[in-house]
């Protein structure tokens, strides 16, 4: 589906492109999130009578969002949550979780506009980027812990994250063992047959010879 950018879309074009987009990804984002319109003629010609009107709101929309940039350099949210020994947090923050935060800090933010490429499931600092406006990005370090005090020593450098589990030269493999173990008790079953292979003539020669002496008698 061909789509008229009403905004700058990251890795997809500037205001005013005709791109080709998926046609989930235009119905469930780009349309009804108007960034977007689709690229029939009339529509066309609709943004070029409206792109004066549509550059200046864009403008004054980047530099509300340049101001909240410069307010927001220099923040690091500090989300609190349990977490083990180890330092796995007990389920995980989420862009919902910083946006929550930030807005406790009286940044107005959606949730949409936190891009977290993934949860966080370790304590840490993670760099979070916070889109205010298509063209203007900050990013803010995030600071998960389990108390202020952890949060502090974390941005200080400190970790309270603790590495488990063997490293794979430190495993020894069962085909490293078993093949040591089949030798050894193959010696110690022919040990044995060895053994009784010659304790048992000796045996029998004594038996014989106590027979022959009462036979005798």
């Amino acid at each position: 589906m061909e789509v008229i950018l009403l905004e700058r879309i990251e890795r997809l074009g500037q205001m005013g492109d005709v791109v080709k987009v998926k046609p989930g990804f235009a119905r469930n984002y780009l349309l009804p999130q108007k960034k977007a319109l689709r690229a029939t003629e009339e529509n066309r010609v609709y943004f070029e009578k409206q792109r004066v009107q549509l550059e200046a709101t864009n403008l004054k929309r980047r530099e509300e969002a340049t101001a909240v940039a410069s307010k927001l350099e220099g923040q690091s949210p500090v989300i609190i949550r349990q977490a083990g020994d180890t330092g796995h947090l007990y389920g995980s923050v989420t862009a919902r979780d910083i946006t929550e935060e930030l807005i406790a800090r009286k940044f107005t933010v959606t949730r949409q506009q936190v891009l977290l490429e993934q949860n966080i499931k370790l304590l840490g600092i993670y760099n979070c980027r916070i889109a205010l406006h298509p063209e203007v990005i900050v990013t803010v370090p995030v600071n998960v812990a389990r108390s202020k005090e952890e949060a502090k020593a974390q941005a200080g450098g400190e970790s309270f994250v603790i590495e488990t589990g063997k490293k794979p030269e430190e495993e020894t493999s069962e085909e490293e063992v078993e093949p040591g173990a089949k030798k050894k008790q193959a010696q110690a079953t022919k040990k044995e047959t060895e053994e009784l292979t010659e304790s048992s003539p000796a045996e029998t020669s004594k038996e014989d010879q106590e027979a022959e002496k009462e036979g005798t008698d």
